[in-house]
């Protein structure tokens, strides 16, 4: 029986993982420095796998695959580039959004305080925008030349004396669509990315409403060390 590509692909990836662990190990390198490389290939490892078994064909799987793993590299050399301090909030946005061509000023806003993420929450946010875009890309907003897509995102600064930190709401907004479809009985990855990810490693609640003029997907969670305010940053 011949072996389906997809199973083949993913071996030999995960021996890739699996040498990569090897070889962290054996030079000995700082443990934070080799926690952060572990917690990105569980993240890889995970992409691999479930873009496999939420595709219907070979192709779908590799277009997806490339598209996560080209979204993760993306945000991986960006957090490179600016450590310790982390990446922009809107630069993550409007960068994964260049991507699909749909560029800010024309077909997107983007507006909030300046943020910056270092990693950790900086690669499943750029996961979840990366599954937003294509979703927009394939369904939503960005089929339509008239489809727009408003990213906003606000804080909200608690009491002091209930010692919370302040809360991150993110808000996606679509519109110029016409009769969107309800939510779709099917699950993918990107769900999963949205509405598991995101809560696993951020405690954030995730809002998804089919509206009838476009997507709105609200992410909700209290603002984590690995996400900072910056004052007065374009």
């Amino acid at each position: 029986m011949n072996q389906d590509p997809r199973d083949a692909r993913i071996e030999e990836l995960e021996a890739e993982n699996r040498r990569l662990r090897r070889f962290l190990d054996e030079k000995g390198l700082p443990a934070e420095l080799r926690h952060k490389v572990r917690n990105t290939l569980s993240m890889l490892r995970a992409i691999i796998r479930r873009s496999a078994e939420t595709s219907d064909s070979v192709e779908t799987y590799v277009a997806h695959l490339d598209g996560r793993a080209d979204a993760l590299a993306r945000v991986l050399n960006a957090l490179m580039r600016s450590v310790p301090e982390g990446i922009g909030l809107h630069s993550l946005v409007a960068d994964e959004l260049l991507v699909h061509l749909a560029r800010e000023g024309e077909q997107v806003a983007i507006a909030g305080p300046s943020l910056r993420l270092r990693s950790g929450a900086a690669e499943v946010f750029a996961m979840a925008v990366h599954e937003l875009a294509v979703n927009a890309v394939e369904h939503g907003a960005l089929t339509v030349p008239q489809g727009h897509i408003r990213v906003a995102w606000t804080l909200s600064s608690p009491t002091e004396a209930s010692g919370s930190p302040p809360k991150l709401t993110f808000v996606w907004e679509e519109s110029g669509l016409e009769d969107v479809a309800p939510s779709p009985s099917h699950r993918g990855f990107g769900f999963e990315v949205l509405e598991r990810s995101l809560r696993y490693e951020l405690k954030a609640d995730t809002d998804l409403t089919f509206e009838p003029h476009g997507l709105r997907c609200t992410i909700s969670l209290p603002l984590p060390s690995q996400i900072t305010v910056v004052e007065d940053e374009e």
